[in-house]
């Protein structure tokens, strides 16, 4: 596993975390004490409509079902493209379902356009496969109904790329020295604290050290070694 931390303590306290839970890889990315706001500044303009309309697959009644999620979508786009500036959007649909007399629903996708008799019985078979996930087995001869349906029309995502390959680079330098308490050991030791501004990609720090940014502090311990990847993310292993 890959521990991803960000926020004001996740870098912080990430280290422990990962050694607790047996993980050697974390990675802290650019920004990360303010990571929410990065992630709602970056998220796709999004809105979601959900309604109830009672229905049986036994009776299901296409026409009406149509009508309504046809309403939701216009009412969806219309919020979204306020937002989008031109940009795409991109739409799903959600079916809330369960067996009849059952108390909770699943989440079941639906096609995102105008529904006819084949869709029904292929969602109906997709409610039969997804519930058989949750609860290893379907209900043979049960009338499933749909309690509500929600339409999501969001901006479409841009394509992420991987991390650049970079060469290792040396001659890393601290711009002074801390003392920090191990809290593993008790044990008190100076360790050298890194701008994270001015280490290029590549550079490789040995724990103990600290990597210091305006909103958080990375702790690098003992027997892991952190390395400036091509997006500039901490990336640290345990050796």
């Amino acid at each position: 596993r890959t521990l991803i931390a960000f926020g004001g303590g996740g870098p912080v306290h990430g280290l422990r975390v990962a050694e607790k839970c047996g993980i050697r890889r974390i990675v802290v990315p650019t920004g990360a004490g303010v990571g929410s706001a990065i992630g709602f500044l970056r998220a796709p303009v999004a809105y979601e409509v959900v309604r109830s309309k009672y229905q049986r697959f036994g009776s299901f009644d296409v026409a009406a079902v149509n009508a309504l999620l046809h309403d939701m979508q216009a009412e969806a786009r219309q919020v979204v493209g306020a937002g989008a500036a031109g940009r795409p959007m991109q739409e799903s649909r959600i079916g809330y379902m369960r067996y009849v007399g059952q108390g909770h629903e699943i989440p079941v996708p639906i096609p995102p356009r105008p529904l006819d008799r084949a869709d029904v019985v292929a969602i109906r078979a997709d409610y039969d496969a997804a519930y058989a996930r949750f609860y290893d087995r379907p209900v043979p001869g049960s009338d499933v109904e749909i309690l509500s349906f929600a339409v999501v029309v969001a901006t479409e995502l841009e394509a992420v790329a991987p991390a650049p390959a970079v060469e290792p680079v040396a001659g890393a330098r601290p711009i002074r020295h801390q003392s920090i308490r191990d809290t593993a050991t008790g044990l008190v030791a100076e360790v050298p604290v890194y701008d994270r501004l001015a280490l290029p990609r590549g550079a490789r720090i040995k724990g103990p050290a600290v990597i210091a940014e305006d909103e958080t502090s990375t702790l690098v311990g003992a027997g892991w070694i952190a390395e400036i990847d091509g997006l500039s993310y901490i990336v640290m292993e345990k050796t």
